[in-house]
């Protein structure tokens, strides 16, 4: 499984359009963004502007990572065959689910670290203590969304995974705070997105305190979307 792991993460960090799409695009939004709204300003809460949309860039960045790298990847392999082989050997199904989790959960760290890279430079001014949480928080949050990648690319055809894939990026974006704070009327129904708990582990750095509704969500996302996949790709397997 180690072999997969790091054969997956050496596939994704040489693909050009992993590196200017997923790594780059949102340290360029996050200048966007900042100065549309002013970059001295605040947000709703009197959060800050420039660490607001620095964590919400970063978690853009990380969830598309992880969803275009798995989905995407997988729909493919199934297509190529690829899939198929691997079962005629050793590996088991877990070890392999787990195995695509774990190297797209991997890849997200350039993406945030970009971002984190050009709000530094803005001024957002944190602790290294903060930093380092941070950063902490938002990679083991993106598991989360690398389970639900391996999912949709089980779940989906391959000539259909990309727009599924970025339907479903998009509106958990929208209605996720990544755009914009979402207001008390949205809130009732922004809970049901992990995308707006995956925000709302950056609550600390605010003086909030940590979000442990936030993370007992993307827990039950986690366990949920992890044995999805799980039964997806066994029947995959049946069907092959």
């Amino acid at each position: 499984m180690t072999t997969l792991i790091q054969l997956e993460i050496l596939r994704t960090l040489r693909n050009k359009k992993y590196l200017m799409l997923i790594v780059l695009y949102p340290a360029l939004l996050y200048v966007f963004f900042i100065s549309a709204y002013g970059s001295g300003g605040t947000v709703a809460g009197g959060v800050p502007v420039k660490s607001y949309f620095m964590v919400s860039m970063a978690t853009f960045g990380a969830v598309g990572a992880v969803l275009t790298g798995s989905a995407q990847r997988i729909s493919l392999e199934r297509k190529a065959g690829w899939t198929r082989q691997l079962r005629l050997t050793a590996l088991p199904g877990r070890a392999y689910t787990i195995g695509k989790i774990a190297a797209c959960a991997v890849t997200t760290l350039p993406a945030i670290a970009v971002v984190f890279a050009v709000g530094a430079i803005e001024g957002v001014d944190l602790t290294a203590t903060q930093w380092l949480g941070l950063a902490a928080v938002l990679w083991l949050g993106s598991f989360v969304f690398a389970a639900l990648g391996v999912a949709l690319g089980y779940a989906a055809q391959p000539d259909a995974v990309q727009p599924v894939v970025m339907i479903a990026y998009m509106l958990m974006a929208l209605l996720g705070g990544t755009w914009f704070p979402v207001s008390d009327s949205l809130k009732t129904f922004a809970r049901f997105n992990p995308v707006y708990d995956y925000n709302q582990l950056a609550s600390f750095i605010h003086g909030q305190g940590v979000a442990g509704s936030a993370i007992a969500a993307l827990a039950g996302f986690l366990v949920l979307f992890t044995a999805v996949a799980a039964y997806l790709y066994r029947k995959d397997s049946r069907q092959a």
